[in-house]
């Protein structure tokens, strides 16, 4: 989706900058630039000093819990699925429903409901997104009043970003298996797959159409069974960047952590021990510069697929810690594959509910999104608790072009929404516009850590969010007792400001700035 042409011809460094392949020994020389405030660096882990990897500690040990169905097809969550083993000698299982406080922090207190007084003129027509739902796609509001009950959502006529012959059902909690099985008989649906969110209370089945009923028609059928509490499609969202090989010849652009401020704000903060959750594509978690890094992983796509360059590039944004050097590079990574088939670059509604879901009950304190797609009612909710429980949501503002609808979920008002620019401080050309967009961040020709040990160029919103990201983690291991809407308004107003009006359509409220951020708190020691 993304571009990897900068708008304007760059200016290359001071300093050399040698690209290492595979083929032989790659050398990544420091990009230095000499400043009044003290010594700026590159993406280059040189110009830091010693960076090293941080000792980690166990995550906690949540409980196991279910997930999928049996071998009848009738949705039972008999089945227990306990995880990935990472690191020395720990497993992070499935939760059960067990509240977990992020580790080593305090309790957080309560988060308000952002649908009333939203932040920094985020737009009011997101205040009711199922409404939003219609509205944005073109779809007669009165028309569907009539013909549909609240929750079940009828995509749009125009609307194809879902997978044609699924549909996600919500079941009550309170259903026996016999009554949902009989009303999936009497509608000729297939169940795939099940499972019960303690994020939302909810229990959601992935069911199939067993023929050429569109999915309009099936969920007009659903809501006449007034025990299922909600009917919608199983959306698809698309990663939010492209990657592309680095030129044997040229600048790549080595830039990001210089408008960042990031060797000046490592001297602050490095986001020791902060949980961030990376929804994504297979992340390569034995890449030397995300090497003991990642705390636990989970497949919530079930596929087969290995790493894939945007999970592990979007990984290394965050907390590359080598040679390259991330925004956050002591932090603790949850990998969750949500995104499987490499050719579509597709992760569905129940794919990322289920890793959304993980992440908070492995107490991830940011969980960075660098994907987008439609409105989606049931991804809302899960978005919303997951706020209220005190956790950071940044997401690609999208790379569908300036005319484009918002896009989700980085349009949700619970969601921080980041775009791109290029090193000479230019939008990207194929980002989104919208009064959703909160910030910019450097997206276009970052260097980043590939499969297979590999180095790769990402262009996009997508390494943006990570961008921004990190320095949400940075700002939590200064403050950990900060809220989502309190790190939101410090990222915001430490940007900086490209038009005379405190934020707009294009840039939000501007650059993002890691060295002003975390200057802007106590560290945790300080803090009453």
């Amino acid at each position: 989706m993304g571009s990897a042409a900068t708008s304007a011809k760059r200016k290359r460094p001071n300093g050399p900058l040698w690209i290492w392949t595979r083929g032989g020994i790659l050398v990544l020389a420091a990009l230095c630039v000499a400043s009044g405030t003290g010594f700026a660096a590159g993406l280059l882990g040189g110009s830091h000093g010693s960076v090293g990897v941080p000792t980690l500690s166990p995550l906690p040990s949540p409980g196991v819990g279910s997930t999928g169905i049996d071998s009848t097809g009738t949705g039972s969550t008999a089945g227990s699925d306990t995880g990935t083993l990472l690191g020395p000698s720990f497993s992070v299982p499935l939760s059960s429903g067990t509240s977990l406080v992020p580790l080593n922090q305090p309790a957080l207190p309560s988060v308000s409901d952002l649908t009333t007084g939203l932040p920094l003129g985020i737009a009011p027509d997101l205040q009711n997104l199922p409404q939003n739902v219609l509205r944005d796609t073109g779809q007669v509001v009165g028309e569907v009043g009539r013909t549909i009950r609240k929750g079940f959502v009828l995509p749009p006529v125009s609307e194809r970003r879902f997978v044609p012959n699924e549909a996600v059902l919500d079941v009550p909690s309170g259903m026996s298996l016999q009554t949902f099985e009989a009303i999936v008989r009497r509608h000729r649906l297939t169940p795939l797959a099940s499972q019960s969110f303690s994020l939302t209370g909810h229990t959601l089945y992935r069911v199939r159409i067993e023929d050429a009923r569109g999915i309009a028609d099936i969920i007009r059928e659903l809501a006449g069974e007034q025990r299922l509490s909600a009917a919608q499609p199983n959306f698809t969202f698309t990663l939010q960047g492209q990657v592309s090989p680095v030129p044997s010849e040229g600048d790549p652009a080595q830039y990001a952590a210089v408008k960042l401020h990031l060797a000046e704000a490592h001297r602050l903060a490095r986001g020791d021990n902060v949980l961030v959750a990376v929804i994504d594509s297979g992340i390569d978690v034995s890449h030397p510069e995300l090497a003991g890094i990642v705390a636990a992983s989970f497949d919530a796509s079930s596929s087969d697929t290995g790493p894939h360059p945007h999970g592990t590039a979007m990984a290394g944004a965050i907390a590359a810690h080598g040679r390259l050097i991330g925004v956050a590079p002591h932090v603790r990574l949850l990998a969750i594959r949500a995104f499987g088939a490499a050719s579509s670059r597709e992760g569905t509604t129940f794919d990322i509910i289920r890793g959304l879901d993980w992440a908070v009950e492995h107490g991830a304190r940011v969980v960075n999104m660098s994907f987008a797609g439609p409105a989606d009612v049931a991804l809302q909710e899960a978005l919303a608790k997951a706020r209220k429980k005190g956790v950071v949501l940044v997401a690609a503002a999208g790379n569908a072009g300036p005319r484009s609808p918002p896009a989700y979920p980085a349009a949700d008002p619970n969601v921080i929404a980041v775009t791109a620019t290029d090193v000479n401080d230019n939008l990207f050309a194929q980002a989104n516009r919208g009064n959703y967009v909160a910030l910019a961040a450097p997206g276009v020709d970052i260097l980043g850590p590939a499969p297979n040990g590999g180095v790769q160029l990402s262009t996009g919103t997508s390494v943006a969010a990570a961008h921004v990201s990190g320095i949400a983690a940075l700002i939590l291991e200064r403050k950990p007792s900060l809220r989502p809407d309190e790190v939101r308004k410090i990222l915001t107003g430490t940007a900086k400001h490209f038009v005379k009006k405190p934020r707009d359509s294009e840039y939000g409220a501007g650059l993002a700035d890691a060295l002003e951020a975390v200057s802007a708190l106590q560290p945790k020691s300080a803090a009453k």
